[in-house]
């Protein structure tokens, strides 16, 4: 699926992270999300890769890198140590300063990267969220409902890996292909679920989602008063649920003075729903 792409280990100082690097030009790094890896950037890398050195990472806990001690209050799975360790995987391709691109979670990290690494990311794109910090402090009913895994997986372990373990192929088929049907291919399908299969991920997965309510939320409010200095782009999905609770640009402009953005024609998976869509914003971002 990354066709002339080079795959890497990269030890960091908190973790091994597996990333694919391709292309030539100006850096960017891509961060994928829930439950995904790399590979949910497999239908854009490449023709990015025409232009930019692309480095599609797997996060810590997710994938093929490695799956790091919880720490104290989650602080192993933070968006603060998952931004960390990707700062050190672009130094180590010899890049100091990139644009990088979040999904989801992957979103997340940028966001964190972009507010503690002020002087490496030079352009921010968000695909389908809003800041953590306002999400917590403004759930709805239709908020919880549609985004009901956000107040599942928090719970202690091991609740929610036990029920995802003893359901792993329902849960798998209800992330994947009844979001998105025909939508993932059917390479991308088996690629997430044999990481799935790994009781290591869901753990990892679950701190991930314990982090962002407990110590991202800490993180997040000693930066309240300071704003992104980097572009930010905001992509969202016309038919998922953030925009029918937030004001995504809005919001953005809360964090950041450089915001823009649009909706785009598809769900909350747009690199694999809509990718020629997602590829035009982003392409236009990076070269602007």
């Amino acid at each position: 699926m990354f066709e002339g792409f080079t795959t890497s280990k990269v030890e960091t100082t908190g973790a091994m992270i597996h990333a694919v690097t391709g292309g030539t030009g100006p850096p960017v790094l891509l961060l994928h999300g829930y439950p995904e890896t790399h590979t949910m950037w497999h239908k854009i890398a490449p023709k990015l890769a025409e232009n930019h050195t692309v480095v599609a990472a797997d996060l810590r806990g997710y994938g093929d890198s490695s799956k790091p001690a919880d720490g104290e209050n989650h602080s192993g799975y933070s968006k603060r140590a998952m931004a960390q360790d990707q700062v050190e995987v672009m130094h180590y391709f010899g890049f100091d300063k990139f644009a990088v691109i979040g999904h989801d979670r992957g979103g997340r990290v940028a966001h964190r990267m972009a507010a503690d690494h002020r002087d490496r990311v030079t352009k921010l794109a968000v695909l389908d969220i809003v800041p953590t910090h306002k999400i917590y402090h403004n759930v709805t009913k239709e908020f919880a409902t549609a985004y009901y895994h956000w107040f599942f997986l928090i719970q202690p372990a091991p609740f929610p890996e036990t029920l995802i373990g003893n359901s792993l192929e329902f849960f798998v088929n209800r992330q994947f292909r009844a979001l998105m049907p025909d939508k993932v291919t059917p390479e991308a399908f088996a690629e997430y679920a044999r990481c799935l299969k790994n009781p290591a991920t869901t753990h990892a997965a679950c701190e991930d989602y314990r982090a962002a309510a407990s110590i991202d939320l800490q993180h997040d409010d000693a930066d309240l008063s300071r704003k992104l200095v980097c572009p930010v782009l905001a992509l969202w999905a016309e038919r998922g649920a953030m925009h029918r609770q937030f004001d995504v640009l809005a919001t953005w402009r809360e964090r950041a003075d450089n915001v823009s953005g649009k909706a785009l024609p598809g769900g909350h998976f747009l690199a694999e729903e809509v990718p020629d869509q997602t590829l035009a914003e982003l392409k236009a971002f990076l070269a602007s």
